[in-house]
C-alpha cells in the first residue's frame, strides 16, 4: 500500500485530501462559493462580462409563479428546466419537443403539462438543491450539440470540463453521454470521460468508470483523435470564468452548440479529480508549474499559451 501511494505521488496524481488542503481551502474563499453554487448568479455574472452562455428564458422563484409556466414556455419547442442550486445534474429536465400540452424529454419519454408543473414545484421546494433549501427554477435554451459529436454521443449533449488554476487552464476532458448514463454527461452515471490534449484540443485516452475504453459503447466509433472545434475559444471562456469569480481552483463546463458555438454552462468550486483518470495523467505537476509561474495579471492569451506549452 505504501509503495502504491509513493508511485501515485511520483506520477503527480492529486488525491481529494490534497486537493482540498492545498488548493480548494487555500485558493477558494468560501464567501465566493455562492457565485458558482447558485447557477443563476453565475449566469448573471457571465452575461455582465459578455461571456457566451445559454439564453435564459425566465426564472420561477415562488410556488404561485408555477401557474405562469405554460405561458413562459408556450412558444418553445425545446427548453431546459434547471434548479439554481442543483448539483450533479439532479433535477435538470431537458425538453426536446412537444405536441400541444405534451412535452417530450430527451429520453423520449412524454410528460403532461401537469407533470411539468409538478417537477417545477418540487424543485422550488428544494428536492434537488444543496442542503434541501428553497430553490429557484431556471428555464433556458436547450443546447443542440455540434454535429462533430453525432457519432460519439447517445441522445444527450457532450460537455467539456476544464480545470483552471489562478487563471491558467491546466487539464481538460470531454464527457460523452451514453445509454447507461441516460443521455447525460455525468461520469458517475456512466458517461465516458475522454482526455483532451491541452495544446491541440485533440481527444486522447478514454474511460467509462475506471475502465479504459477505445470506442463509444453505443455507437461503436473510436473516441480518440477527435479535434475539438473552437478549442482556443473554449480555453478563453475557461480563463474568463476565473476572472468573474475570483476562485483560484475552478472547474469550468463548456458545451458546443451547433448554432452558437462554445457556451459556458456551469462552474464548480470543488471539481473532482477523476479528470486525471480520463487523461491517464496526474494533475499535481501541472498545478505546481502554474503556481511557480502564476501571475494573474498577465493577459488571458499569455496565460493560455503558457498552459498549452507546459502541458
Amino acid at each position: 500500500m505504501l509503495g502504491l501511494a509513493r508511485k501515485l505521488r511520483e506520477e503527480g496524481v492529486l488525491g481529494i485530501n490534497r486537493r482540498n488542503a492545498e488548493y480548494i481551502t487555500v485558493l477558494n474563499p468560501r464567501s465566493h462559493y455562492p457565485l458558482v453554487d447558485d447557477k443563476l448568479r453565475t449566469k448573471e455574472l457571465a452575461l455582465a462580462a459578455g461571456m457566451a452562455v445559454p439564453e435564459l428564458y425566465g426564472v420561477i422563484s415562488a410556488q404561485h409563479e408555477v401557474r405562469a409556466l405554460p405561458e413562459l414556455v408556450d412558444s418553445r419547442e425545446r427548453f431546459v428546466v434547471k434548479p439554481a442550486h442543483g448539483s450533479g445534474g439532479n433535477g435538470i429536465l431537458v425538453i426536446t419537443g412537444r405536441r400541444k400540452e405534451l412535452y417530450r424529454k430527451s429520453s423520449g419519454e412524454v410528460m403532461s403539462r401537469n407533470d411539468l408543473g409538478h417537477h417545477v414545484s418540487s424543485t422550488l421546494s428544494g428536492l434537488y438543491s444543496l442542503g434541501g433549501q428553497h430553490d429557484r427554477v431556471m428555464i433556458e435554451y436547450c443546447v443542440e450539440a455540434d454535429p462533430v459529436f453525432e457519432s460519439l454521443s447517445f441522445q444527450g449533449v457532450p460537455d467539456i470540463r476544464v480545470i483552471v488554476l489562478q487563471g491558467y487552464p491546466v487539464m481538460a476532458m470531454l464527457r460523452l453521454p451514453t445509454r447507461q448514463s441516460d443521455g447525460k454527461a455525468n461520469l458517475h452515471q456512466g458517461a465516458l470521460g475522454v482526455g483532451i490534449d491541452l495544446a491541440t484540443g485533440t481527444t486522447t485516452s478514454a474511460v467509462q468508470g475506471n475502465h479504459p475504453v477505445s470506442e463509444h459503447p453505443d455507437t461503436g466509433h473510436a473516441v480518440d483523435g477527435l479535434a475539438i472545434p473552437n478549442w482556443r475559444e473554449i480555453l478563453e471562456l475557461s480563463v474568463r470564468s476565473w476572472e468573474i469569480t475570483g476562485l483560484g481552483y475552478l472547474g469550468v463546463d463548456v458545451v458546443i452548440d451547433r448554432s452558437f458555438g462554445p457556451l459556458m454552462l456551469e462552474l464548480n468550486a470543488r471539481p473532482g479529480p477523476n479528470i486525471q483518470i480520463a487523461n491517464q495523467l496526474g494533475l499535481r505537476h501541472r498545478l505546481e508549474r502554474v503556481r511557480r509561474q502564476s501571475r494573474g495579471e498577465l493577459p488571458a492569451q499569455e496565460r493560455i499559451e503558457f498552459a498549452r506549452q507546459e502541458s
